[in-house]
């Protein structure tokens, strides 16, 4: 049965975006065997940033968790221009949140949660991952959260 990740998407209220397009010389996600490595995501919505700056400072790490969100959606478009359908994602294999922070800001981890949760509301069980989360002087654009999964695909 096809679309039941899309279906869990569309009842938690939200669609899946339009693939973001790249901003420099890379591809947004690529397949090697039977995984998926999408390319950092920023939380683009639009074509825009909704918010720039340093988490701590000028982003509240709640705006940036919810960013984080935003960024998951970006890497499931990716993975499903790779995938055909998110119906295949057998797992997430792992996360990696950069988090564009204040000098003092130390929660990082709590930010990359908002990609993490999504993940876990979408995919169930198989949105549980390994994962890093970055503190980073900046990030492209001045966005305050960047993200990147890699996922496993069950054959086609």
């Amino acid at each position: 049965m096809s679309g039941n990740v899309e279906a869990k998407l569309a009842e938690l209220g939200m669609t899946l975006p339009e693939v973001v397009p790249p901003l420099a010389a890379y591809q947004p996600a690529v397949q090697s065997g039977v995984y998926v490595y999408t390319s950092g995501q920023l939380p683009m919505v639009e074509g825009k940033l909704p918010v720039t700056g340093k988490v701590g400072a000028e982003v509240t790490p709640e705006e940036a968790k919810e960013l984080a969100r935003t960024c998951a959606l970006n890497a499931l478009a990716a993975v499903k221009s790779i995938a055909g359908d998110l119906d295949r994602v057998a797992r997430v294999v792992k996360v990696v949140g950069f988090v564009a922070s204040a000098p003092d800001f130390t929660g990082q981890p709590a930010v990359i949660n908002g990609t993490s949760e999504l993940l876990g509301e979408v995919l169930g069980d198989k949105g549980v991952h390994a994962r890093s989360a970055v503190g980073v002087a900046v990030l492209p654009l001045d966005a305050p959260v960047e993200v990147e999964i890699q996922v496993e695909l069950t054959e086609a």
